[in-house]
């Protein structure tokens, strides 16, 4: 990258923090379970510092008022603005859901052991559980509608085709290649959060050589966009083609409520006393942390509306004091 401006030395740290945080990602996504709450929170807080540092940076540049560098800003906040009002839309929707699941093991919390008399109560538990099993496929249908008709108009595909000139990178002391190069790595971040909290499928959510193809970006910052994009992709495409929601807490609940539906159908052939007592905790344990995770997921996303609306707002009286 190239920068003769007095503020390079802002600009070339901006581009570093940027690769560092992706690095950081690429270590997490190792060390925590695949589309978990904890690394989708990595992101989501990497997400909200590549905007307030971006926002930082702008004191630093002196920009000219009334260019066109702040209409560029005010886009792209105005995107990540409307993208995470999805990725809301997507895990707010999951309150039917975890709610039932937890409803459903508070009611088996009182027969921890199920005998024969129990078990003339089976063909109820089964209604019970397939009403989970409705709520997770109207679950999945809703926020694939919902994804599908928003992917397009927030620009959060890879397949753009307005790469940056090199020369335009240096534009308004470097601020136009700062947010071009912020906008692909914010694009690969939403990407993952949309992935695993609203919807995956593989034909628009990744694609190979996202990040090549442009002089302008730091060969740093390629590698490390680069690597996490393939690591994701390889991780994905071992699932074997698996689409819908990724959340790895949505799945354990599904899978601690199919556990729990095997020991509850095995009671009429058995006629003797089946122990679920382990099961039901995993169950209330599975749907706790689901519930836990996705409020606090909630709790993030509205901490950065907040400082989306700040960081407009600081931006806006910078202009109009100078």
């Amino acid at each position: 990258m190239m920068s003769h401006s007095s503020s390079s030395t802002s600009v070339s740290g901006f581009y570093n923090f940027l690769t560092r945080e992706l690095n950081n990602l690429d270590g997490l996504f190792l060390s925590h379970n695949f589309m978990s709450i904890k690394f989708l929170q990595h992101v989501l807080s990497s997400l909200r510092s590549f905007h307030s540092q971006l926002t930082a940076l702008v004191h630093k540049l002196h920009l000219p008022v009334g260019e066109k560098w702040l209409d560029e800003y005010m886009d792209e906040s105005s995107r990540l603005w409307e993208a995470c009002h999805v990725l809301k839309s997507g895990v707010s929707s999951m309150e039917t859901y975890y709610s039932t699941g937890a409803n459903i093991a508070s009611l088996l919390d009182d027969h921890l052991a199920i005998d024969t008399q129990l078990s003339r109560q089976v063909s109820v538990l089964r209604i019970i559980s397939l009403m989970t099993e409705r709520e997770i496929i109207a679950l999945q249908e809703d926020n694939k509608s919902m994804a599908e008709t928003r992917m397009q108009t927030l620009c959060l595909g890879f397949d753009e085709n307005n790469v940056l000139a090199e020369s335009e990178f240096n534009k308004y002391n470097g601020f136009r290649g700062v947010l071009y190069t912020m906008r692909k790595a914010s694009t690969l971040l939403l990407s993952i959060l949309l992935s695993g909290l609203v919807y995956y499928w593989p034909e628009v959510s990744f694609s190979q050589g996202s990040f090549e193809g442009n002089s302008g970006f730091s060969p740093a910052f390629v590698i490390s966009a680069s690597t996490l994009n393939q690591r994701v992709m390889d991780a994905i495409n071992c699932m074997e083609g698996q689409q819908g929601i990724l959340l790895y807490e949505l799945h354990q609940a599904k899978q601690a409520m199919d556990d729990l539906k095997v020991d509850i159908e095995s009671i009429p052939e058995y006629e003797s006393e089946v122990d679920i007592q382990d099961k039901v905790e995993n169950l209330k344990s599975c749907f706790g942390a689901l519930k836990f995770g996705a409020e606090s997921i909630i709790g993030q996303l509205d901490d950065f509306f907040d400082e989306i609306v700040e960081g407009r707002k600081q931006l806006l009286d910078i202009c109009s004091h100078r």
